[in-house]
């Protein structure tokens, strides 16, 4: 009876602890948060991100594509591929990140997001990232709903500027060319609220 006991808790217990960070995620908690949502709006938010988006861009990190991000070419630069897979698979089981969007952003945001700017030739977000910001996981475009407005500013000047350079087919290189930076603000705060 006491084998049988113990055997129902240990049970409970992986049945409890199957949503638990695993302990390789301990050093990524201190900037994106326990479940992948970070307090610092210039560091992103993981969770529920694509596990196959967070395995390419940790392999960028650590392959050094990714000049941008000293600190994170640092961080993956130890991680085996089944770490980097475990990471990923455990922040892209945790619930989307909700934010808002203000006001003043709301009509121009959508605009971009949802139909782009003809005159501009700025193609809709909606096109590669779905009417909810969920991405598409086999095209390789991630999930941006809910992302803080900030880190989103952030990377679309990195690919504007040439500093960052690992989209598919340099998409979001060409896209950032012709948006503003009222353009970014825009659309970055309606990603944000997304939901």
């Amino acid at each position: 009876m006491k084998k049988i006991l113990v055997a129902v808790m240990l049970l409970g217990s992986v049945a409890v602890s199957a949503n638990v960070a695993p302990a390789i995620s301990a050093p990524c908690a201190a900037c994106h948060g326990l479940t992948g949502i970070s307090t610092n709006p210039e560091w992103p938010n993981l969770a529920g991100q694509h596990a196959s988006y967070l395995i390419k861009q940790l392999l960028d990190f650590k392959q050094g594509a990714l000049k941008n991000a000293t600190t994170m070419t640092a961080m993956s630069a130890h991680l085996t591929e089944n770490e980097i897979k475990e990471l990923a698979n455990f922040y892209a089981k945790q619930a989307f990140p909700k934010g808002k969007t203000p006001e003043k952003f709301l009509k121009r945001g959508e605009l971009l997001y949802r139909g782009g700017d003809y005159a501009k030739h700025i193609t809709a977000c909606i096109a590669c990232h779905g009417p909810q910001g969920t991405g598409n996981a086999q095209a390789g475009f991630p999930v941006l709903r809910g992302q803080h407005a900030r880190y989103t500013i952030l990377q679309l000047e990195s690919f504007k500027n040439r500093k960052r350079s690992n989209d598919l087919n340099s998409i979001m290189r060409d896209i950032s060319s012709r948006m503003s930076q009222d353009d970014m603000e825009a659309v970055a705060y309606y990603i944000q609220g997304l939901h």
